[in-house]
């Protein structure tokens, strides 16, 4: 398969495509555009049922647009360049409302997110398989930091582009190590397992709801060929890591077990870490809940008395402050914050 191929995803000039629906001309086509809009934002939500109304639609309107003088003597790339506008103009209105829009989304991300979690702590390229001349670190980071930019897109067809770049690195690299060695790539043998272990590097954000989005919103006459191998290669790997097991890797069941106990202890604990570094911001909220009574500095001048309270270093400027005034403030922090215990013992002894 060629990965410099790129005819099913031409790179539409949307700012073209605006440029001619402000035409005077266009007004029949806006005016179809927002009455959409409009009509799609007021249906109860149901994913089935707006994808057909999105691809309806967009049918209808790849027919108007090759019957408009505003394109009638346009190529036809043009003219898909101007669907693909209107698709991502469509979806990036419609967005909020079409992503991850049912209940079910979130659970099946949260899912797949924890379950990478728990496989990146011990899953190598040899537990599943993959040969060690396809293990090059550098193509390997490549295709997981392409495919961790999904979340940064809101159209369907830009997010199908972060699973297309990241899936042309690993065929260049199988195609790169055919050329160079004796080895031969075997076709799905060898991509989908290299494919599976760039997914749990990257662990992309709402996996499911990606994959779903695009398979929905997707302009599906573009769903074909090489977009579509791609597509469905990603659609099995996320089968395979919500349902890998043992039986699943070039692993025994006892090992498996063995990597998983201490793999959810360590997920744990980054949590519990992420959990507490959160709380250093919020100073207020944590004296609060030891019972402690959260005193506000005020200016002298509005008769705020400070007298008789737990922190007599408070009124003071920095410059006035003794060392002993310092390790007190130090020690109250340490009470509030326990996470940065280690560095302020680490600071008072530098004191």
């Amino acid at each position: 398969m060629d990965s410099s191929s790129s005819s099913h995803l031409p790179e539409p000039n949307f700012y073209d495509f605006l440029r001619r629906m402000r035409s005077p001309a266009s007004a029949d086509l806006v005016r179809a555009i927002k009455s959409f809009i409009v009509s799609f934002s007021l249906h109860t939500i149901d994913a089935e049922n707006d994808s057909r109304k999105l691809q309806d639609f967009l049918m209808a309107m790849e027919t108007n647009i090759r019957k408009h003088p505003l394109w009638i003597n346009c190529t036809d790339e043009e003219r898909d360049t101007a669907v693909e506008g209107l698709e991502k103009y469509v979806m990036t209105k419609l967005f909020n409302r079409t992503f991850a829009s049912s209940p079910g989304d979130a659970k099946s991300d949260m899912k797949i997110s924890k379950k990478i979690c728990l496989l990146q702590q011990f899953i190598k390229p040899d537990h599943l398989d993959v040969p060690k001349v396809l293990q090059n670190e550098a193509s390997l980071l490549y295709a997981a930091k392409e495919l961790q930019k999904i979340n940064a897109f809101k159209a369907p067809r830009e997010k199908l582009l972060c699973i297309m770049n990241c899936c042309r690195v690993i065929n260049n690299l199988l195609l790169n190590v055919s050329l160079s060695t004796n080895h031969m790539p075997a076709g799905a043998d060898d991509f989908l397992p290299t494919l599976i272990y760039v997914i749990i590097r990257a662990n992309p954000p709402q996996l499911h709801s990606n994959l779903k989005f695009i398979q929905l919103f997707r302009w599906q006459s573009k769903l074909v060929s090489e977009v579509e191998y791609y597509l469905t290669n990603l659609l099995s790997a996320e089968s395979f890591i919500s349902n890998i097991d043992a039986s699943s890797l070039s692993m025994d069941e006892i090992e498996f077990k063995k990597n998983m106990h201490p793999a959810a202890t360590q997920v744990t604990l980054s949590e519990s870490s992420c959990a507490v570094e959160s709380q250093v911001c919020e100073p207020n909220s944590i004296l609060e809940s030891l019972g402690e009574t959260v005193i506000t500095r005020r200016s002298p001048d509005k008769g705020t008395q400070l007298e008789g309270n737990n922190y007599p270093f408070l009124d003071k400027e920095a410059e006035n402050l003794s060392s002993e005034d310092v390790q007190s403030c130090l020690g109250y922090i340490s009470k509030w914050c326990p996470g940065t215990r280690h560095y302020l013992k680490l600071f008072i002894s530098l004191i």
